[in-house]
């Protein structure tokens, strides 16, 4: 037991400095702090990115981080966001879409037709757009609950297409680029690349241990994260 106890004491410092580590790496890619930041979307005529926070706010960023204007939509619980040339699309956790001219900040608030389907609890998480639909990730605590929902948007009416099994536990964030799909998971600190077409997950990428709620791509080669606990954080893709 003495040589038991003697060699936990040597093990546990190296523990605390590998946490060190992670901590120090994760700092050195943050670029901006916004509190509760749940999605991020790249606006690409502009070269500036909106970042979604849960308290119904959003704020828009340029790319070395500095906060270019911050806009109080309501009392909405926001949880991604998707950036057009006109205007933004949110994803709400009660299963909506509000839509947001980017000029005037006008408002509409868009009932999901067929989100009923969805089991008590399983709220909305994450949006992407592919084509001229939209795909919304859900909350789920089981493989055989998580879904992903394609929807077809119009002005005033939204209604599910298809719901696809993903098998990706807590899929808080999502983005569509170049022909693939990639999810992220908080509860499982990973990036998953999924092929909508055959239905399954292709690849997974660890990633750092923070609460990651986000995706997106600008033009750089970068990828960028939302994080729950108060951050916007860049990496090289190629890195990860």
């Amino acid at each position: 037991m003495k040589r038991f106890i003697i060699s936990l004491s040597l093990f546990l410092p190296i523990l605390f400095f590998m946490g060190c580590d992670d901590d120090s790496e994760i700092k050195n890619h943050i670029i901006a702090k916004i509190p509760e930041a749940s999605g991020i979307s790249y606006c690409e005529n502009s070269d500036t990115l909106v970042v979604a926070n849960d308290e119904g706010k959003f704020y828009e960023i340029d790319k070395s981080g500095k906060i270019l204007n911050t806009n109080l939509l309501g009392k909405f619980d926001l949880e991604g966001v998707v950036c057009e040339e006109d205007r933004f699309v949110f994803a709400l956790e009660d299963g909506k879409i509000l839509t947001v001219e980017r000029k005037t900040l006008t408002q509409n608030l868009i009932a999901i037709e067929g989100l009923e389907k969805l089991k008590k609890n399983s709220g909305i998480e994450g949006i992407a757009k592919i084509g001229k639909k939209f795909i919304l990730s859900s909350q789920s605590k089981e493989k055989e609950d998580a879904r992903l929902i394609i929807i077809n948007l119009k002005s005033d009416h939204a209604k599910v297409e298809d719901m696809i099994k993903s098998e990706i536990i807590d899929s808080s964030g999502l983005e569509y680029k170049d022909d693939k799909l990639y999810v992220v998971s908080d509860k499982k600190d990973k990036l998953y690349l999924f092929d909508i077409d055959k239905k399954k997950i292709l690849k997974k990428i660890d990633l750092p241990p923070f609460a990651v709620e986000g995706l997106t791509f600008d033009n750089d080669e970068n990828i960028w994260f939302s994080d729950d606990d108060g951050a916007v954080l860049r990496y090289k893709f190629k890195d990860l």
